[in-house]
């Protein structure tokens, strides 16, 4: 079709198509980068994000690639897409709020923009689905001027069905600005900054005697930092809080075990000039999901207990 025969509906449902198709790619993007950088190490957490992002990839091609001429497969791609940026943020939201699978999320940038991408994604891709089939239109062969057969539904929505939809989905759009408002104003506010540490022990966790706080969490030292100083704070100290107590929660370990003091005058453990810290993807002692990993600016290794 040429494009000056393009009616304004026509134009609308293809920078819709692009729009919606970019924004789910965005989201992908977004989950794949968070997903390399740290979270393949969070236990069930990880393995559902490389999933968001090969849905999101594939809902994406879909939607921009399905010409709008095949209407049903259309609508169903839209569909689809609109239902997985709800699921998506509605996911990120329960992370937030209660913690999924001994994960709980905290207020990150990268979080709050998927968060914000996710709603756009939904209202684009809804109204989408929801918008008027193409007309069918004469062509200069006369043959290609018959009237088209009577199109069914989903094909074609009936008006009332597509207003009563449209206003579901708006109102949808609306309660999820709000309740991605409210959760990132929480986590801003309840994001742990610390962990109390009363002793320091030992464990052996894949085949390595490791340091761990009093609860058995293992400890980590955060490559950047210096034996004096933390360059961990902000977002990072949230993913990764500061082992807080005295130099005399090393009693009767190998290594030396003094403090640093923080920017809020806490007083961080240090062992062997190793600053450490916990990790919220660890959610049950014994466990060392941060060990080798490569985020927020550094990385992260399991402390050893020898000297």
């Amino acid at each position: 079709m040429e494009l000056s025969a393009l009616s304004p509906r026509d134009w609308l449902q293809i920078i819709l198509r692009v729009v919606g198709s970019g924004l789910l790619i965005a989201t992908a993007a977004i989950h794949l980068d968070l997903y390399v950088t740290g979270y393949r190490t969070i236990p069930t957490i990880g393995w559902l994000f490389l999933l968001q992002v090969i849905v999101a990839f594939a809902l994406g091609l879909a939607v921009l690639v399905i010409p709008s001429r095949l209407v049903l497969p259309a609508r169903l791609a839209a569909a689809a897409g609109a239902g997985f940026a709800l699921s998506t943020l509605g996911g990120y939201l329960l992370t937030v709020w209660i913690g999924l699978f001994g994960f709980k999320e905290v207020r990150t940038t990268a979080g709050i923009v998927a968060g914000v991408i996710e709603i756009v994604a939904f209202v684009v891709l809804a109204a989408l689905a929801l918008a008027p089939a193409p007309q069918a239109r004469a062509a200069k062969d006369p043959a290609a001027a018959r009237p088209a057969e009577p199109e069914g539904f989903p094909e074609q929505i009936p008006p009332p069905i597509a207003r009563t939809a449209g206003l579901t989905a708006a109102g949808l759009g609306v309660a999820a600005v709000v309740l991605l408002g409210v959760a990132v104003a929480n986590a801003a506010t309840s994001a742990p900054a610390a962990t109390s540490t009363t002793a320091l022990k030992t464990a052996t966790i894949g085949g390595k005697t490791v340091l761990t706080n009093g609860k058995g969490f293992t400890l980590y030292s955060f490559a950047p930092d210096t034996p004096t100083t933390s360059k961990c704070y902000g977002t990072c100290a949230a993913y990764w809080p500061p082992a807080i107590g005295t130099s005399a929660a090393g009693s009767g370990l190998p290594g030396k075990t003094t403090t640093i003091k923080r920017t809020d005058g806490s007083l961080q453990l240090t062992y062997n000039g190793h600053p450490l810290y916990t990790y919220v993807g660890d959610s049950a002692p014994g466990q060392a999901s941060g060990n080798n990993v490569n985020l927020n600016g550094g990385l992260w290794l399991e402390v050893p207990a020898s000297s």
